[in-house]
This record gives structure tokens, C-alpha cells and sequence, in this order.
């Protein structure tokens, strides 16, 4: 009895973490989705856009579909524990080992595929200045997207202000006045030209967006093993008390 209490206690731990995991992955899938200002919204906007891109714009559905999942894992682990349901606990291994044998042929995927990388990198570098350079200045939308995001991280087009040669922008203002976030630190009151623009040396948003991607990567990396661990941990929980139900009846 006191070892069946034990394991019970053990697998709402387990797939309790595993609820809140769900409910953040959840919420941050969710924040993603309503952040008209973010780059996935730019990525949305670009014509001609490689397929691989479509897994960049839809990333919010694919943590809200994972949270969801995880949700209903610990739902299963919690509840089959509690009522000593054999059926329930038998579901949650299933889908936990479905998951984790997913999460494991991803992550050869990752590594085998590493090189692909650099070259998709490139490709959303082109398409990006292709759309700042075809509707910047003249599309509301993309315009709008454009300088909420360079506001927001204070940098200058995909790599500098040169991106906004030749678009509709540049075009109307005859190339005497670039964004503001062009010109870093506000180098002068004003409008910002290029001479500004050239001596502040204001980073691009491509570059500002990997350099934040690589600085959380351990942080992910962590965060991944975390919730393996406990997928292994709460499965072998699961299968242990599954016999050990079955040993009563």
C-alpha cells in the first residue's frame, strides 16, 4: 500500500509538471499568435516565400498544438493514477512514448540536416529585403510591421539601412530620409539621412533575431531535456503502477 501510495504521488508530480509544461508552451504559442509586431507576422507578408518559411510563420500553431498535447498527458497520467485505471494508464504510456519517439527522430533530423541551415538562413535574408524593397513606404501593412519591429528591437531593415534603397519609401523621399531606428542613439535631433545612417552603424533585424535565438538555444536545449525526462520518468511510473493494478485484480 505504501509503495502504490509512493507511485501515485509520484505520477501526479510528474504529469503535474508535465500540465504546467503544456500550459506554458500553451501560452507562449498564443503570445506569439496575437504579436501583430513580431518577424513571424513579417514572414507572413512575403510573396514568393520558400515552403520551409511556413514553418517559421506557423510556429504559434505548432506550440499551441504541443501544449494542448501535453495538456491531455498529464490529464490521462493524473487521473489514471488517482482511479487506478488501467486503461487510462495504459493511453498515457502509448502517447508518451509515441511523443518521445517523435522527439527523438526530430532531433536526428536537426543534427543530419544542420547544414540546411545557413542556406534557409539565406533565403529568408533575400525574400525579406525583396519585400522591404517592393512594398515598403507603399503597403500599409508591411509598412506598419516593419517599424513596429524595428522599434521594437531597435535595428535597422534585414542588415542596414541599405535595404531601403530603391523601395517605395526611398522613392518618395528621394533617398534623403531613412527610418529613424536607422540612425541609433539618435545621432542627431531629426530626420535621419544617410550620413547618419552610415556613421550610426545600427544592427539589422535578422541579426538581432539569431543573435537572440542563439543566446536562449541553452535554455531550450534545457528545457527540452527537462520535459524528456520527465516523459522517461512518468512512463516507467505508469508501468510499474499498471502492474501493480493489475497484480490487485
Amino acid at each position: 500500500m505504501c509503495c502504490a501510495g509512493f507511485l501515485k504521488m509520484m505520477m501526479f508530480i510528474f504529469n503535474g509538471a508535465i500540465f504546467l509544461a503544456g500550459v506554458a508552451i500553451m501560452g507562449v504559442g498564443i503570445w506569439v499568435k496575437v504579436d501583430s509586431g513580431s518577424l513571424m507576422d513579417i514572414l507572413d507578408n512575403v510573396d514568393g516565400a520558400p515552403s520551409e518559411l511556413s514553418i517559421l510563420v506557423n510556429v504559434s500553431y505548432l506550440l499551441i498544438g504541443v501544449g494542448a498535447v501535453l495538456l491531455v498527458i498529464g490529464f490521462l497520467g493524473c487521473c489514471g493514477a488517482i482511479k487506478e485505471s488501467k486503461c487510462m494508464l495504459l493511453t498515457f504510456f502509448s502517447i508518451v512514448l509515441i511523443i518521445f519517439l517523435l522527439e527523438v527522430a526530430a532531433a536526428v533530423v536537426l543534427l543530419v540536416f544542420q547544414n540546411l541551415t545557413d542556406e534557409l538562413l539565406h533565403g529568408v535574408e533575400n525574400e525579406l529585403r525583396n519585400t522591404i524593397r517592393r512594398k515598403y513606404g507603399q503597403d500599409e501593412d508591411v509598412t506598419s510591421l516593419w517599424n513596429s519591429t524595428m522599434e521594437k528591437f531597435d535595428c535597422c531593415g534585414v542588415k542596414n539601412y541599405t535595404d531601403f534603397y530603391y523601395s517605395p519609401f526611398y522613392n518618395v523621399t528621394e533617398g534623403l530620409v531613412f527610418p529613424p531606428t536607422c540612425c541609433r542613439a539618435n545621432v542627431t535631433v531629426g530626420e535621419c539621412n544617410e550620413s547618419e545612417a552610415v556613421s550610426s552603424v545600427a544592427d539589422g533585424c535578422l541579426d538581432i533575431l539569431v543573435q537572440l535565438i542563439e543566446e536562449n538555444s541553452a535554455i531550450i536545449a534545457g528545457v527540452a531535456l527537462g520535459i524528456a525526462a520527465l516523459e522517461i520518468a512518468a512512463m516507467v511510473v505508469s508501468m510499474v503502477l499498471y502492474k501493480q493494478i493489475g497484480s490487485k485484480a
